[in-house]
């Protein structure tokens, strides 16, 4: 299969262009830059020069492809403003990718975060939220699933708060990242809320698998563990880099503020069940030894 990504030199894109490549696949690598083209190229894909926003480029990458995985955002968390513009215009693109797939059967695989459900650990059958910071993203997510009534085989695989490699990437990443700057790997509230996690070699099997075989309108859960206390995350943090740790204001971390105080643990049961996947690769809080100070 020919697969057009969006976002295939990130952390997560990278290993699902690099589990694609070794499972038979051809890729069209949609670039922003000459320095992400070449990336795709030393990679083994062909790289589609433009960005997210560039709407014609995109019809033109699916226009050349069997199915689609998406997975580009611009992941500006600096302030409220730049968050909301990076959702609408991920939402865009999506419609964009969406409406051009319409009829053709092809498969078109996005990319969304596992719900928060008040009370207990959430499952592949709670719906997305659509209200607060990024409820823009579960709208879209959800327009694209619906696109399984108008010929699409669509499917959404839902990520973790933490996409972890090598000590690096999502919120545990963020938090690394607020520590170096800050001199204090904190934590908000009494850093007993849970996040998810997944390591990206894993996460990547799971698109493979959604894009052959995930049917019409359904959502997968990439989550190897359930729930790590924030606190034991910000733990291995301060003790790999030196630093103490303690609670902080949830404020510190901007507008990500509420989500990173939310106890939202998740589960993949279904998704290990009904796809066979099963995680192999080390789990957050062994693969946050990694950081170097």
């Amino acid at each position: 299969m020919r697969v057009f990504v969006t976002g295939g030199t990130g952390l997560i894109g990278s290993a699902v262009v690099a589990e694609l490549l070794g499972n038979g696949h051809t890729v069209l690598v949609l670039a922003r830059s000459d320095a992400s083209a070449l990336v795709a190229e030393a990679a083994g894909a062909e790289p589609l020069r433009g960005g997210l926003a560039d709407l014609n480029i995109l019809r033109a990458g699916v226009a050349q492809a069997d199915g689609v995985i998406h997975l580009a955002f611009a992941n500006d968390f600096s302030s409220p403003g730049a968050l909301a513009m990076a959702v609408a215009e991920e939402g865009a693109a999506l419609a964009t990718l969406g409406e051009e797939l319409v009829g053709s059967d092809r498969p078109f695989v996005t990319v969304s975060g596992t719900p928060y459900v008040p009370g207990r650990v959430s499952t592949e059958a709670d719906p997305l939220p659509t209200d607060g910071p990024v409820g823009g993203r579960g709208r879209a997510v959800t327009a694209v699933l619906g696109l399984a009534a108008r010929g699409v085989r669509s499917t959404a695989v839902r990520m973790p708060r933490t996409v972890h490699n090598q000590g690096t990437g999502g919120f545990a990443g963020l938090l690394t990242g607020i520590a170096r700057q800050a001199g204090v790997s904190g934590y908000p509230g009494d850093g007993a809320q849970r996040w998810p996690a997944v390591h990206a070699l894993d996460a990547a099997v799971l698109f493979r698998l959604a894009l052959e075989q995930a049917p019409a309108g359904t959502s997968w859960h990439a989550v190897a563990d359930e729930g790590d206390k924030v606190r034991d995350i910000a733990a291995v943090i301060g003790r790999r880099l030196g630093l103490p740790v303690e609670s902080v204001p949830s404020e510190t971390y901007g507008p990500l503020g509420p989500i990173f105080a939310t106890d939202q643990p998740s589960s993949s049961t279904h998704t290990r069940r009904a796809l066979g996947w099963e995680p192999k690769h080390p789990r957050l809080l062994e693969d946050l030894e990694n950081i170097q100070p």
